[in-house]
């Protein structure tokens, strides 16, 4: 627990205490922000990357082989570019859901805390997603210096109080 621990103060996860290494613990406790910071963090690990990504894994356990579902509907979607995923039960936070992903040409991160039903986090990530590609489909064009044109310059700036 102890490096877990300097772990989240190196990575400045100041609202953030681990207890038991499972998770399954109600006295792991951690924020929002916190949780971002984490898949960051985590997202540099190739590892990491693939197990949480995979629709499934198999592990050969002694002579028998177990196969582990990935809990994220998401990674089973080709309309997803999934970068990480975890997903997160107990009582006391409920239902939750990181990941990064890009969407609208972006790499976010989606940090889903308490959602109330079985699927909720991941209608909740659709909405997200549903909302910033049509955020970006809106969006005007930018300039190669990355500045939204405000106008053209070629003619007068109209004022309110001029009739017309």
């Amino acid at each position: 627990m102890l490096a877990m621990n300097l772990k989240a103060q190196l990575l400045g996860m100041t609202g953030t205490r681990f207890e038991d290494g499972t998770g399954l613990s109600s006295h792991n406790v951690s924020t929002a922000q916190d949780l971002a910071k984490l898949v960051e963090a985590a997202h540099a690990y190739p590892k990491i990357r693939e197990f949480t990504t995979s629709t499934s894994y198999q592990v050969k356990v002694g002579r028998r082989v177990m196969r582990f579902g990935n809990t994220n509907n998401l990674t089973r979607s080709s309309r997803w570019e999934i970068g990480l995923s975890k997903t997160g039960y107990i009582a006391e936070a409920g239902r939750c859901l990181v990941m990064q992903v890009t969407l609208a040409e972006r790499s976010i991160i989606i940090v889903l805390l308490d959602s109330w039903g079985k699927y909720t986090r991941v209608g909740d990530a659709t909405r997200i997603r549903q909302w910033l590609e049509f955020a970006a489909s809106r969006a005007a064009p930018r300039s190669a210096a990355g500045l939204v044109p405000v106008g053209d310059f070629a003619s007068p700036p109209r004022h309110s109080s001029q009739p017309g």
